[in-house]
């Protein structure tokens, strides 16, 4: 035990003798026109969830993942007993509505012929009319309900309300659909666009950029054919969603993977960045720091960096100010005893 710990002192003192002054560096702003680049996913310009209308079990899922299908063609049938059942009472409503009609007006016609012999008083006909009238709003609102019966039975078919591509089915035959709840989602294939989550703090970076490119997955650039900003900014992820338009003929698939570049011109008139070496970042896991000198030590201090640029620079984000000294080299800054250069051991 004695010899164990002797070794371990004698190490700890190794070490903290061979931890050099560690050089360091003064975060500085550089500028922050040289572009970036981002990863975003194709999505489709035009895509829908067709939800059921009515609810019942689903009988029949005409298609897959995968089928090309057309407008007004038929994806799924749900059990149509129950609208049909109304459908027949709607049709009895009607008919009994118009044999009400027809004697109200029969006896509204006896009636004005009596008025005419004076056998009955301009009361009675008035009455008469009255029930004419009721008769007819009678016929008038059972025809509306038998409109929305039927309505609802031709709802039994979910149909595809554009020309695309099924992209999943939600259901499975047996399954209880449920108005309002998705059967089958599709896209049209022939318009995509890329979509990327531009952080806020390079916003004026990206609508500065004059020649924005798209990289596909097999290594080409593309230029979009237009490019839209999103008004609102996300406030937990605290960025700002772009959509790019491809160019037609583009053979992807929503949900891809791809590279966006935004290159800003010299010209542009944008704010300059805070950036530190890309030695003196220490990446654990999720954790992002540097190493600050204070006080002739170093202080491990958190910082939120952005996507590294062209060059060995990384801009910071928040986390550091600018004339702070910080090491050079974020793994000799760790080792015990590190101090930085020029400080009083």
């Amino acid at each position: 035990m004695k010899r164990a710990a002797w070794l371990a002192s004698m190490w700890l003192g190794c070490a903290a003798a061979m931890a050099a002054p560690v050089p360091t560096v003064t975060v500085g702003s550089t500028p922050a026109g040289a572009g970036f680049e981002l990863d975003g996913t194709v999505e489709a310009l035009r895509q829908a969830t067709v939800a059921a209308q009515v609810a019942g079990n689903v009988t029949q899922l005409a298609v897959k993942a995968g089928d090309k299908v057309h407008a007004g063609q038929l994806l799924a049938r749900i059990d149509a007993r129950s609208t049909s059942a109304g459908l027949l009472q709607s049709d009895a409503a009607v008919a009994q509505a118009e044999a009400q009609l027809q004697n109200a007006r029969l006896n509204a016609q006896r009636q004005r012929e009596l008025r005419q012999q004076g056998f009955v008083s301009q009361s009675v006909v008035d009455q008469a009319d009255t029930s004419l009238k009721a008769a007819q709003a009678a016929l008038d609102q059972a025809r509306g309900a038998r409109s929305q019966a039927a309505l609802a039975r031709g709802f039994a078919d979910v149909t595809a309300p554009f020309d695309g591509v099924v992209q999943a089915t939600l259901v499975d035959t047996g399954d209880l659909a449920a108005a309002g709840v998705g059967v089958v989602t599709m896209y049209a294939p022939g318009a995509l666009r890329a979509v990327v989550q531009v952080p806020a703090s390079r916003a004026a970076l990206a609508r500065a950029a004059t020649h924005p490119e798209v990289r596909l997955p097999d290594g080409q650039w593309v230029s979009p054919v237009r490019r839209t900003e999103l008004p609102a900014t996300d406030p937990v992820a605290q960025t700002v969603e772009w959509r790019l338009d491809l160019p037609g003929g583009t053979a992807l698939s929503p949900g891809q993977s791809l590279r966006v570049r935004f290159d800003a011109p010299a010209s542009a008139a944008v704010p300059s960045v805070l950036s530190v070496p890309a030695s003196a970042v220490l990446r654990r896991g999720e954790l992002e720091a540097v190493y600050v000198a204070r006080q002739g030590q170093f202080v491990l201090r958190s910082v939120r960096l952005g996507t590294p640029g062209p060059g060995q620079q990384v801009p910071v984000l928040a986390g550091l100010k600018a004339g702070e000294q910080v090491a050079a080299d974020a793994v000799q800054a760790g080792l015990a005893g590190a101090t930085p250069a020029g400080a009083a051991r």
